[in-house]
């Protein structure tokens, strides 16, 4: 059964008073599954002032108080995911297993950042004279903004939401329109948990309109978004002229480095998985393959073979392997990329058309021999094609897998630990995994540089920027 649609203020579910909504579909039927309301200025206002009354009880609530309600929440967040993946699956389109591993996976963030709320430790610096103490006193920021996307709806939410509360900030999140329901069954987990009324506030609207709202507000003091780097951008120079601290984790074009000692079959068996996860809507999804000439015709033959052999449907279908794209925007976007890269001589091993006319479905894709002026090779698909391409020379795809103004995330397959090294050296990307998928845990950072956005989520460099260092130095 969906939710019903409404937003959180002040410790309240309401409609708001702007009159506005939109309809809320299914991305694998086209079938409406709800009605969600727009958040009016008036509406953001009472969020505001929530918020501030928020932050000034939840700062003086000791962080070991503040990690039983955050652990608490985390501990219902498993108890309930079975009905919270539903919503996901029904409104976002990823099969029902990979939702339930983001609900999962959102439970397990609760417990790193209620445990590591904790040990938000300031430190000592040793006086030059006598009498003298010098600290350094770690207190959180203030009233955060947060903007949260449609491919992960669940988990960047509680990403922002308990990394702003570890550190006793209260938080507006604004949830995609597109995945609504998902979101409000998380956060009645945090509600039920203990959650002051005021600490969260939950608003679903024009995304542009509430960004451009709340952000200048005096009592927004940190933003935090995830979703593309266009928006990204407009929205740090937004914070920037407004003097408020921002973490922008944005999009990728993650390439994949498949060295000639590395086994062809077993890299295309994970990086399939990898790729094809969400339909390949992922900011860290690997996307362009340099795969060694030694190994190229055995890994793409894999890999093709592996896409082929995917079953595409419902994500509610326990037989899918892979679910919807999220909105039409999305098929619409890869049908303009795959004629643009088949006009440019691009061959397709496989995939390449969209599946039907019911739904948001696309085939799982496979592109060889892609010219370099081919508009994926530097733009991010975000969708269900991979990049096939040999090298011969290591320094040279290093130099192209660099290429990009994006830096978020990077694969390397090879058991040479010289190889390896100069791969972890050499990529200029946030974060770099070699012969594993080692991304995305809640005790490691997550973040990227360049193009991709600065600031990370996860890690304790997730919980320390929404905390502020105050130096206080007192004599006698």
């Amino acid at each position: 059964m969906y939710e019903t649609l409404h937003h959180y203020i002040d410790g309240k579910w309401t409609k708001g008073s702007s009159g506005k909504a939109q309809d809320v579909m299914n991305p694998a039927t086209n079938a409406i599954l709800g009605n969600l309301p727009h958040a009016s200025k008036a509406d953001l206002d009472a969020a505001l002032a929530a918020a501030q009354k928020g932050f000034n009880s939840w700062r003086k609530v000791s962080s070991m108080e503040r990690g039983k309600i955050i652990r608490k929440a985390g501990e219902l967040i498993r108890t309930r995911a079975d009905a919270i993946a539903t919503l996901l699956t029904m409104e976002q389109g990823k099969i029902l297993a990979e939702a339930k591993m983001e609900v999962q996976g959102s439970a397990d963030i609760c417990d790193w950042f209620a445990e590591e709320g904790r040990r938000a430790y300031g430190r000592i610096i040793p006086a030059r004279a006598d009498g003298i103490r010098n600290m350094v006193i770690m207190e959180p920021v203030g009233p955060v903004a947060g903007f949260s996307p449609w491919n992960f709806p669940v988990t960047q939410a509680v990403r922002k939401i308990a990394a702003s509360l570890a550190a006793g900030c209260s938080i507006i999140i604004k949830c995609p329109e597109e995945t609504p329901a998902s979101p409000i069954a998380m956060l009645k987990c945090f509600i039920d948990a203990g959650v002051p009324a005021g600490v969260i506030n939950l608003v679903y609207g024009v995304p542009s309109e509430i960004s451009e709202y709340l952000i200048p507000s005096p009592i927004i003091r940190k933003i935090s978004f995830t979703g593309s780097v266009p928006v990204g951008k407009h929205l740090a120079s937004l914070a920037g002229l407004h003097m408020k601290r921002a973490t922008m984790e944005l999009g990728g074009h993650a390439p994949v480095l498949v060295f000639d000692d590395a086994n062809p079959e077993e890299v295309a068996n994970l990086t399939t998985g990898l790729k094809f996860r969400n339909a390949g809507q992922v900011c860290i999804s690997p996307t362009r393959f340099f795969v060694h000439e030694k190994v190229y015709d055995k890994f793409v033959a894999q890999f093709t073979a592996n896409a082929k052999g995917l079953k595409v449907g419902d994500g509610l279908d326990p037989n899918s392997k892979m679910g919807s794209l999220a909105n039409p925007r999305r098929v619409a976007a890869m049908e303009s990329i795959m004629l643009d890269a088949q006009e440019k001589g691009a061959k397709v091993a496989t995939g390449g058309k969209r599946i039907g006319n019911q739904g948001n479905f696309f085939e799982p894709t496979v592109l060889t021999d892609v010219p370099a002026n081919a508009n994926i090779m530097t733009q991010e698909p975000f969708g269900p094609v991979a990049i096939m391409m040999r090298f011969k020379d290591t320094d040279k795809m290093l130099e192209q897998a660099n290429s990009l103004p994006f830096g978020l995330a990077s694969y390397a397959f090879t058991h040479n630990g010289k190889t390896a090294s100069k791969v972890a050296d050499v990529l200029d990307h946030g974060m770099v995994t070699i012969n594993h998928q080692g991304l995305a845990l809640p005790e490691t950072p997550f973040g990227g540089i360049k193009d991709s956005g600065y600031g990370h989520e996860g890690g304790i460099e997730g919980l320390q920027v929404y905390m502020a260092a105050k130096f206080v130095s007192h004599l006698g």
